[in-house]
């Protein structure tokens, strides 16, 4: 009893831990039954590799099944980085062309419509915890300095890092799973055309691989763009703190 309630306090010292580990175990559930309801209810017994869950709004399940038993506050922070800014952007993105969401059975589709639907929640959530760690690590800083330093830009590079590092990894799976039916991870398969809209379009102009490298970049800034706007909730939050 005594090691369980020393494993919460250390592990599961706030309750944005326990919601987002109850989240990622819940997606990893949910993604089970997916996967064995697409290989049996509609392969009929055969894998579909095009599901295979390895995509941009995949990563987020595997972040928060790792993120409470990592305690390094850089290591956690760039984490949060990735939710409120990539995670979010692929659960609000994939609204703009609905396709995708899509499936022959309607409790597929219905479990992709919440999936993409919890991944705005988590953005949401894993900004506002971001916010709440930086304004208790503001006693910690001089208060000259603290809206210098209060919301630093490592966090985001280290999460751009890993969607990086996620983009080859997907890649390398894409070439190497190719041979055993169609899987077009991350929609950044050299062997296919781009198929996201807006993007598809700059093919003739700048070939395939070059539409790709302008997806890739495209998501980079938009979710920088969605970093910068919690920075200015931040400002806006602590110029209130700061006056009143």
């Amino acid at each position: 009893m005594n090691s369980k309630k020393q494993l919460i306090s250390i592990y599961f010292s706030y309750k944005s831990d326990i919601f987002f580990f109850v989240c990622g175990v819940l997606m990893l559930c949910s993604e089970i039954w997916k996967q064995f309801t697409l290989t049996f209810a509609i392969g009929g017994g055969s894998y579909i590799w095009w599901y295979f869950p390895f995509q941009l709004c995949s990563i987020p399940m595997y972040i928060l099944l790792v993120y409470p038993w990592l305690r390094k506050r850089n290591a956690r922070l760039s984490l949060l980085a990735f939710l409120m800014s990539y995670c979010l952007l692929g659960g609000i993105a994939v609204f703009a062309d609905t396709t995708g969401l899509h499936y022959p059975l309607k409790a597929l589709t219905i479990h992709s419509y919440l999936w993409h639907i919890l991944l705005i929640i988590l953005g949401i959530t894993a900004g506002l915890v971001y916010i709440r760690q930086l304004f208790s690590d503001q006693k910690k800083t001089l208060f000259s300095r603290r809206l210098a330093a209060a919301f630093p830009l490592r966090p985001f590079l280290y999460s751009t890092l890993l969607y990086l590092v996620c983009c080859l990894a997907a890649v390398l799976l894409d070439l190497w799973l190719d041979r055993y039916g169609t899987i077009n991870m991350f929609y950044i398969n050299p062997d296919y055309k781009m198929q996201q809209i807006i993007f598809r379009d700059f093919i003739p102009i700048l070939g395939n691989n070059g539409a790709i490298a302008l997806y890739i970049a495209a998501t980079i800034l938009g979710a920088f763009i969605f970093f910068l706007i919690w920075k200015l909730i931040y400002r806006l939050r602590f110029s209130f703190a700061s006056h009143s």
